[in-house]
């Protein structure tokens, strides 16, 4: 007798594969972030916060070897731009034995910082001046409508302790806390990877 596979459904955990594009204004994509087929996004189906709603529909259901290719719009994805999460920092925060790093802060620049919470978030540096640095801590596809292409590389049960209280991000980011924000493009919608 044929063992029937397992499909992706409350409780599994699920590894997925996946390439994401930004879909642009003039309807091009443009790649921005591929899993690694020894690292690929790891969730507990229905029980990891945060999966991006519209890739949780998509792959309900389907067994390992299972392909999707889903759109979510941005307010699915990554939300809106939000002009709150500029910021303008005194330079002293950027200063490292009393002096600024020029070094790292840069125009351009994605930089790790620390709320007053001990979360990890990364800001891009938008300018900088005699006595501030502007920060944006906007998810860098805030905004942006995105489509997921990929398959389920794995299903099984979740053991006892893939099933104790998730704290990752919920898009398999894989991270320890929901404060860990140094993944780029991952799936998560709630703020939690940038």
């Amino acid at each position: 007798m044929e063992k029937t596979k397992e499909k992706v459904s409350p409780g599994k955990y699920v590894e997925l594969g996946y390439d994401l594009y930004q879909i642009n204004p003039d309807g091009t994509e443009t790649l921005v972030h591929q899993t690694d087929k020894d690292d690929p996004e790891k969730i507990i189906f229905g029980i990891t916060r945060g999966v991006i709603v519209p890739l949780e529909k998509a792959i309900d259901g389907l067994e390992t070897g299972g392909a999707f290719d889903v759109v979510a719009k941005a307010d699915e994805a990554f939300g809106p731009y939000d002009p709150d999460q500029i910021a303008t920092l005194e330079k002293s925060v950027f200063e490292v034995e009393g002096e600024f790093d020029d070094e790292v802060i840069k125009v351009g620049a994605l930089v790790p910082m620390m709320t007053q919470d001990g979360y990890r978030i990364n800001g891009v540096v938008k300018e900088i001046t005699d006595n501030a640095v502007k920060m944006d801590f906007n998810h860098p596809l805030a905004g942006k409508d995105v489509r997921f292409k990929g398959k389920v590389t794995l299903v099984r049960d979740a053991t006892p302790e893939e099933l104790q209280p998730v704290h990752g991000c919920g898009c398999g980011c894989d991270h320890d806390t929901c404060g860990d924000h140094d993944h780029d493009g991952c799936g998560c919608s709630d703020g939690c990877c940038h």
